[in-house]
């Protein structure tokens, strides 16, 4: 064991015990050697301790280690990315945790003999996510400082790959620096100055610098701009529906570079009513702000719809982009946009999208609340957030109004200058004043990691700056194909109704899976409400527990207008429970078309045409279906003669149905084309040509022929 201080914590994610077989051994740790509380930097991991996301536990624990010495890596997960629940749990372990593994060797060809730092190290931290309140957030569940290795020095630790990185903003230092025109050694210097360290210990080397350097091209990002626009006119050559401006500044810079791929512009023309503009990242190979535009589709998965490089953050760099992405689209501006916080951005867009309605996103606000308010709440701060996303939650103003003041009251919040802030922007990110507006269901916390992952993605294709809008669209035809797979596995999933009411059954037939799960759970909730008929057409709809209070429902039957005081569908397309339960209990059995909008509809459903991506999703499904059949036929002999009777059946059905036609010819038909130099007729051929069905040809008369 390491001569450092050790600690051991463990806690099952139900905050039960854990089995010795999830955790593996763990000696008893005398009391002596428990880690002290009493750090320096007060960094020590305890079980319970919550964190954002996952990225956020990994800095965490990387500023621990690094105090005590020794680096870590991520290790095990529990689900998968884009699958089901997505990753559920992780484990982060000491880099000198494992073994190494001997690869077996291939024809006699003898291997390096590399050596390996891994000795066994049981030091470790669990994450597991959980969802409160609709809000992803990670916790630590278990905990283990023990180590059977010595823990380095500080001036030896920061000598790890692990703590040899540049951060963001180092990175935008040093390529101010190279453009300055700067050596290496003059900018290492320069750095340790401004941050007061000593000489030689910046968390880098000069060695990390150069190859930061070389990775950019020698920081020669006026060419490399410039680059993109040749990539841009090679992708419109090939393809014209490809959409790309750029804008030159003075000193032949490119100043902004904005493009689109045909695909994307498809997409926006059904799915572009709700927009995400996110601006949060940087492009350094370029030391140009990135801006993504994406939205979700009727499936519920993130669709890319434009990219966009400015060279500053300014109201008239804002307005190109915003002004360029509506030229890509046709001049069709969205419905809702969602953006961060950003003076600028919400000026450019109230000029260049004066009908969009503008709101802030919500994950972009809460992520700060850690840093904004855990040290000044301490042990409150769980209650308090729990409460600010309640009154996110509430349907209306007033009550907001009113609520909010009390929670400032309760907290002792008056002088904080976020709560001032959240406050004066209240009509950008709290729901009840924007739940007349159709948000896609974006204002959720879930769609953002989606979002961000796809980001990411752009941001990894910055080294291939010879390819970069080839390798961005290699990544959007890629997150295609996952989405067509999700999509495909939906279809493929049992629908279960839970109910044998008609509006349920009418429901399932129009609406995507994704959609009506949505709408299912709104109708299942149905039945918990009371419907109290006021007036001709005029409901009270309250939850059966309420004794007064409720949601506003006004029904016109004969004009099949509905509509309810708490703007659900508005908000997200789908019908609330208030009236649903309205028209179950006056005896309706049909949806009217206008509350089965088409951007939720499945592609039989939809009154557009198929395009050729929904024709190929099907083709798809088919293949599956037939592959899922072969299996499960193949298991007994009685599976696989039912199979086979069923399958010709279908295929006699099939060969039946009319053909496609062109210009009125079968196609099929026309096919069939006579060699004959002396026919050369469709719809037969040579060997039923009918010039040669008569008796009066012989052989040598079928010879010239």
């Amino acid at each position: 064991m390491s001569e450092g201080t050790s600690l051991v914590m463990e806690s099952s994610e139900n905050g039960t015990d854990l089995s010795q077989d999830d955790i593996g051994s763990v000696e008893e740790i005398p009391e002596d050697t428990i880690l002290s509380r009493q750090t320096s930097v007060n960094l020590v991991p305890f079980i319970g301790q919550r964190f954002v996301s996952q990225d956020a536990a990994y800095e965490f624990y990387c500023s621990f280690a690094k105090q005590c010495g020794f680096s870590i890596r991520r290790h095990r997960t529990r689900g998968k990315d884009g699958v089901g629940r997505g990753v559920t749990r992780r484990d982060f372990t000491c880099h000198r945790g494992g073994y190494p593994q001997m690869k077996p060797s291939e024809d006699a060809k003898l291997q390096r003999n590399r050596k390996s730092s891994r000795c066994g190290c049981q030091a470790y931290m669990r994450i597991v996510k959980r969802a409160d309140f609709d809000v992803p957030e990670w916790r630590i569940t278990g905990f283990s400082n023990i180590h059977n290795h010595e823990l380095l020095k500080p001036n030896e630790v920061r000598l790890l790959s692990a703590y040899s990185s540049i951060s963001p903003d180092d990175k935008s230092r040093i390529c101010a620096f190279a453009k300055a025109g700067m050596s290496v050694r003059q900018m290492l210097r320069l750095l340790e100055l401004e941050k007061g360290v000593k000489l030689g210990c910046l968390p880098f080397t000069e060695i990390d610098v150069r190859n930061l350097l070389q990775s950019f091209r020698n920081v020669d990002r006026g060419n490399d701009a410039i680059d993109l626009i040749a990539m841009c006119k090679k992708l419109k050559d090939e393809n014209p529906n490809f959409k790309y401006d750029f804008r030159i500044d003075g000193h032949n810079r490119v100043e902004h570079i904005a493009w689109s791929y045909a695909s994307s512009v498809q997409l926006y023309e059904v799915f572009g009513d709700a927009v995400v503009f996110d601006t949060t990242h940087r492009l350094d190979a370029y030391d140009m702000l990135l801006g993504v535009w994406v939205g979700v589709d009727n499936h519920g998965i993130t669709c890319f719809f434009g990219c966009v490089l400015l060279r500053d953050e300014t109201l008239r760099s804002f307005c190109w982009a915003l002004k360029t992405f509506l030229g890509f689209m046709k001049g069709k501006a969205p419905q809702t946009i969602l953006t961060d916080q950003n003076v600028w951005l919400k000026e450019a867009i109230a000029i260049e999208m004066s009908a969009t309605k503008h709101a802030l996103c919500i994950w972009h606000i809460s992520v700060k609340f850690s840093d904004w308010f855990s040290v000044l709440l301490g042990s409150r701060y769980d209650d308090w957030k729990a409460e600010f996303l309640r009154l996110y939650n509430l349907e209306l103003v007033e009550d907001f109004e009113q609520e909010w003041r009390a929670m400032v009251d309760k907290y002792g919040l008056h002088e904080n200058k976020h709560i001032a802030s959240l406050y004066a922007l209240r009509t950008l990110w709290a729901l009840p004043f924007l739940r007349c507006y159709f948000f896609a269901g974006m204002m959720s916390t879930f769609q953002p990691e989606s979002i961000n992952a796809l980001v990411q993605q752009i941001l990894s294709a910055q080294p291939q700056l010879d390819h970069f809008i080839e390798r961005v669209a290699d990544i959007v035809d890629f997150n295609d194909e996952v989405g067509a797979k999700q999509k495909m596995q939906q279809k493929m999933n049992k629908v279960c109704l839970t109910t044998g009411s008609p509006i349920e059954s009418h429901a399932v037939a129009v609406l995507t899976p994704y959609a009506f799960n949505k709408f299912q759970e709104e109708f299942v909730s149905a039945p918990k409400y009371a419907s109290i008929l006021v007036d001709e057409g005029y409901f009270l709809v309250r939850h059966h527990t309420q004794v007064d209070g409720g949601s506003k429902v006004i029904w016109v039957p004969r004009q099949q207008l509905i509509s309810c005081s708490c703007h659900h569908f508005e908000f997200s397309g789908i019908l609330c429970r208030h009236v649903l339960r309205v028209l179950s209990t006056n005896n309706c059995f049909h949806i009217p078309d206008q509350y089965l909008p088409a951007r939720w509809r499945g592609v039989n459903s939809s009154s557009k045409a198929t395009t050729p991506r929904d024709h190929a999703e099907r083709i798809q499904l088919l293949e599956s279906m037939v592959s899922t059949i072969i299996t499960e036929s193949m298991e007994t002999e009685e599976r696989l003669d039912e199979a086979c009777e069923q399958i010709a059946m279908v295929l006699s059905h099939i060969k039946e149905l009319p053909r496609p036609t062109h210009n009125g010819v079968d196609r099929s038909r026309k096919q069939r084309h006579c060699s004959l130099s002396c026919c050369g007729q469709f719809e037969h051929d040579s060997s039923d040509c009918p010039l040669i069905e008569g008796d009066n040809l012989n052989d040598d008369a079928l010879g010239f022929l």
